[in-house]
């Protein structure tokens, strides 16, 4: 029996990770995977315009005035993913490759998502991470980071 294949984090994490990479997104690529009790994928997805949104009338910069960056359009990849999602949500598992913001946060919680397992903490400490944190320690969502070079995926 093969002793070198890949653990269940790093299957579930290389799968948001290669969603991330659909990200049209210049400067922020975040990819989600949703898995159930029985390790089973049940939604994914990735940050991204909302469908009918075209990627090339609307910004993609992320300084200027509010409405000429992509902060009021974007929808971010949890949010996608729970949209996405094939199933009640309760008890499930949510791999995503950066630590959610406190607006995604909401959504995980409401949804009944009770794990989060998360990669990058590029926003930790700011006012939106204390927030989330917050909010996820009072639902008793379960929060645990996996190293950032955990998952290796080869973009070309």
């Amino acid at each position: 029996m093969r002793k070198d294949y890949i653990s269940w984090d790093q299957y579930f994490m290389g799968v948001a990770v290669l969603s991330s990479k659909r990200s049209k997104d210049p400067n922020t690529q975040v990819g989600a995977c949703i898995v159930n009790n029985e390790k089973r994928i049940v939604g994914i997805g990735y940050n991204g315009f909302p469908h009918g949104c075209d990627d090339e009338t609307f910004p993609w910069t992320n300084e200027g005035p509010f409405l000429e960056t992509k902060y009021p359009y974007v929808v971010h990849a949890e949010p996608n993913a729970i949209l996405n999602s094939t199933t009640k949500l309760n008890e499930c598992t949510m791999y995503v490759s950066l630590f959610p913001c406190h607006e995604c946060v909401k959504l995980i919680i409401q949804s009944g998502i009770k794990e989060i397992v998360y990669m990058g903490d590029k926003y930790n400490g700011t006012e939106s991470d204390q927030a989330a944190k917050k909010m996820l320690k009072a639902a008793n969502v379960r929060v645990r980071k996996v190293p950032e070079l955990f998952v290796i995926v080869d973009s070309q």
